[in-house]
């Protein structure tokens, strides 16, 4: 291997450094084994450069490659979504520093590790993850700095300054770029696939297949309210609304579920004073929104579904931010399909008969519909029911009768199930709405936080001259779960956070503690509206503001010429060739001195040394030696002889050199024949 092709040491060290701090952020969720691979990777690379191992061979590369592919099979059990690919490209970046030979491998590897700075953002867009992948790319160029000083074979710390101020001169061009660069969907998403059974809000609700949650303390979205915020026991964030009952699973209904008369929302009235908000979501990989009850959005993309819930057309692959409008008190369809009644009421097969007929029995003792939901929520009231998150499994085909009738422990998915049943049995239209209920209030800023494990279920039913209904059977069985949150209701078997023993939210009574968990959160909601949230529309109405009215296509042809111009520039002086050997003051002067001897017939040949030419030029001509010989002298110890003691002494000699120079003035002409002077 040739020596400019090496990877030297200082190089190496920082690499090694690289990959650790890349995956750092990812330990938590990828397996345990790929951390190990990174330690062997290091370890290997190490023992290679202190000559006490190899290079691995092409058989070797081939095993761990395939050992890499089976790894990630085994572990996610599949080989597409978010997770498994992050994890198969965090294992290709550790396997690719065992074979790191030459200066092409390193590139290979630092290119991609500028990519997996990227990876984190996949997950979250905190403002401490920014801040640490900035801290990875400054690493990321130092070594590549690293890369191109061959003569460094110590490990150089000082390297590290000029990575730090080469991103710091990139800066200024990055905030351009931000504001000016056109804001664009993703080119391909990746679908996120979870293993882990979280509290949280998903597509079906199947309560009889968990015996325990583990909860999630991220954050949901955050709310803004214009205005007093509501009472917690009116925050009823709807999500999604379930009609459709299979396979013991509670689901939404889809497009091609619905029918093409009952797909546009139905005409609502206005009813009370309307509550104003902003809500900034997480990435869900979902389309569904969160809002009061009955919302309208003045959001692009925002739309209404019949089932009055807010959604957008594609799934939320980054923080999305909307506003919304809701009136708590308007009456939700008054009249009701034939279509939407019958779907309302269907219950499939002979499930659950115990349950049936228990609502059956309840519904003959009351004269309306309206008092049958409440004998149910008496029932759930007065009766030995209890709300836990550690819920019996319920195995067979009617897990609402060995609910009701025999464990009768549940959490809220448990009540919402069992009471739309009853409902429905009892020949009363019902639905499970499932989204979030409550949040925390933050006193910084006033922004509601909602977290993942505000995750609540509960039921709508319709009743006549009323409408839908919101009604939560969960508040009957547990008051302080609607009134105090979760944390409150669980508070006396201990479930609560379990898992994540050093969550800040279990330290919301030690007061500096969570007065620095608020208003970091404060500072993260800022970020997230004027940095994470400036998308298309916001950088429209900038740009506006700044350059005055214009149309968006002429804003998009002045931005592309802009550009087009830019990169024009730049590569005009990418493909230019250079001036060579561009002259100094120095040789100017000389060749100037050189160039008068030439014009009287005593040219300096090429690749003549000064001190020969001088020799030269004196034999010929010795009335012009003396003065050329010091020019000549003069040239060669400022050029090739270095700096001298005293910069005071290099200026006199330079100075000198000038004059020399200046006052050489030569006359008379060579001899034609021998080139002997034609006269003395």
């Amino acid at each position: 291997m040739r020596m400019e092709q090496q990877v030297p040491r200082n190089a190496l060290v920082w690499i090694v450094i690289c990959m650790f701090t890349l995956v750092a952020p990812h330990a938590g969720r990828i397996p345990v084994w790929v951390l190990a691979v990174y330690l062997v990777a290091a370890i290997w690379r190490i023992l290679v450069y202190r000559g006490r191992w190899s290079f691995p061979g092409r058989w070797v590369k081939l095993a761990l490659i395939a050992s890499g592919f089976a790894g990630i099979w085994f572990s996610y059990r599949s080989l597409i979504g978010l997770e498994p690919t992050v994890a198969l490209l965090l294992t290709a970046f550790a396997l690719k520093l065992i074979e790191l030979a030459e200066r092409k491998d390193a590139y290979v590897l630092l290119f991609l590790g500028y990519f997996i700075c990227l990876t984190e953002f996949l997950f979250s867009q905190d403002l401490l993850i920014v801040l640490y992948s900035l801290f990875n790319v400054v690493l990321v160029t130092t070594a590549l700095v690293a890369l191109h000083q061959p003569g460094e074979h110590q490990f150089n710390r000082g390297t590290i300054r000029l990575a730090g101020t080469m991103v710091l001169q990139a800066l200024p061009l990055m905030v351009v770029l931000f504001f000016l660069f056109p804001r664009i969907g993703p080119l391909w998403t990746v679908p996120l696939k979870s293993h882990t059974a979280k509290t949280g809000v998903s597509d079906f609700m199947k309560p009889g297949d968990i015996s325990r949650l583990s909860q999630s303390d991220d954050v949901a979205f955050r709310a803004q309210f214009e205005g007093d915020i509501p009472a917690r026991s009116r925050l009823y964030w709807r999500g999604l609304v379930m009609s459709k009952l299979e396979e013991g699973a509670w689901r939404s209904l889809r497009y091609y579920d619905v029918p093409a008369a009952e797909r546009r929302p139905v005409p609502i009235e206005r009813v009370g004073d309307a509550v104003s908000y902003s809500v900034i979501m997480e990435p869900t990989q979902q389309n569904w929104l969160y809002s009061l009850r009955y919302a309208q959005s003045t959001s692009s993309g925002v739309m209404n579904a019949p089932d009055f819930r807010l959604f957008t057309p594609v799934e939320l692959e980054d923080q999305y931010r909307y506003e919304a409008e809701s009136w708590p008190d308007a009456v939700l369809e008054l009249e009701l399909s034939d279509w939407r009644r019958a779907v309302e009421l269907q219950l499939p097969g002979e499930t659950n008969p115990r349950t049936r007929e228990w609502a059956r029995t309840l519904r003959a003792g009351v004269d309306s519909d309206a008092a049958m939901v409440d004998a149910v929520l008496a029932m759930f009231r007065t009766g030995p029911f209890t709300y836990t998150l550690q819920p019996p499994l319920l195995p067979g085909d009617d897990p609402m009768d060995q609910f009701l009738f025999q464990t009768r422990r549940g959490f809220c998915e448990h009540y919402a199930y069992a009471f739309v049943v009853m409902m429905r049995a009892a020949g009363i239209p019902a639905r499970v709405v499932a989204g979030y209920q409550g949040g925390e209030v933050n006193p910084v800023n006033r922004t509601v936080i909602v977290h993942q494990f505000d995750a609540h279920a509960w039921a709508e039913v319709w009743l006549e001259g009323e409408g839908w209904r919101r009604v939560d059977p969960t508040a009957s069985v547990s008051p302080d779960r609607i009134e105090w949150g979760l944390e409150q209701a669980v508070a006396g078997e201990g479930t609560f956070l379990a898992e994540s023993p050093l969550s800040p939210l279990r330290f919301r009574g030690v007061n500096w503690v969570n007065q620095l968990r608020l208003r970091y959160d404060a500072l993260t909601y800022r970020w997230q509206s004027w940095v994470v949230g400036f998308d298309s529309e916001q950088q429209f109405e900038f740009l506006q503001n700044l350059f005055g009215e214009v149309s968006g296509r002429r804003f998009a042809m002045a931005l592309l010429g802009t550009w087009g111009v830019a990169l024009g520039l730049i590569a005009v002086t990418l493909l230019r060739r250079p001036r060579i050997n561009r002259l100094t003051l120095l040789d100017r002067k000389y060749l100037a001195a050189c160039g008068r001897l030439a014009a009287l017939g005593m040219a300096r040949e090429t690749g003549e040394p000064p001190r020969r030419y001088a020799e030269r030029v004196a034999r010929v001509r010795p009335d012009w030696a003396e003065a050329f010989v010091e020019i000549s002298d003069l040239y060669c110890d400022l050029a090739y002889a270095g700096p001298g003691p005293s910069g005071a002494a290099d200026e006199e000699r330079l100075a000198r050199f000038l004059r020399a120079v200046r006052d050489f003035r030569p006359r008379g002409k060579l001899s034609d024949a021998a080139g002997e002077p034609s006269g003395a």
